[in-house]
C-alpha cells in the first residue's frame, strides 16, 4: 500500500482493490463495518470512491493488516484518534520508502565491488 496523489475525482471498486491490494469482497465488508468510509453510489448502485474514502480505507488497512488489530479495536482507534493514526501511518510509509531506497543503494554498491 503506497501513499499517492489522486488524479481522479472518483474511483471504481476494482481500482481501489488494486491500490490497496485487497479483494473487492474485503472492501465491501469494510464498507459495512466502517460506514464513514463508504463510497457514493450511482443510480445503477455502482460504487464510486473519492480520494477521502480511499484515505479512510488506507487507515483501516493500516490498523487491520499492518498493526494486526481486531475489527472492534480498529473501530475504537478510528473513532478515538483518527488524526494520530493517519500521521503515524504516513510516517511509517515514509520510513519504509526511505529504508527501501537505502537498501537499493546498498545493493547497487555491492554490485559495483
Amino acid at each position: 500500500m503506497e501513499d499517492r496523489e489522486f488524479d481522479k475525482k472518483y474511483y471504481k471498486i476494482r481500482d481501489v482493490s488494486a491500490m490497496l491490494d485487497v479483494p473487492t469482497s474485503t472492501l465491501r465488508y469494510w464498507e459495512t463495518e466502517f460506514p464513514e468510509c463508504a463510497p457514493r453510489r450511482s443510480a445503477a448502485n455502482q460504487r464510486y470512491y473519492t480520494p477521502e474514502n480511499i484515505r479512510c480505507l488506507q487507515i483501516i488497512y493500516y490498523l487491520l493488516k499492518v498493526k494486526g488489530l481486531r475489527m472492534e479495536a480498529a473501530k475504537e482507534q478510528l473513532k478515538a484518534n483518527r488524526e494520530n493514526i493517519s500521521r503515524n501511518m504516513e510516517i511509517i510509509q515514509k520510513l519504509t520508502e526511505t529504508r527501501n531506497e537505502l537498501q537499493n543503494l546498498l545493493d547497487a554498491l555491492k554490485k559495483r565491488r
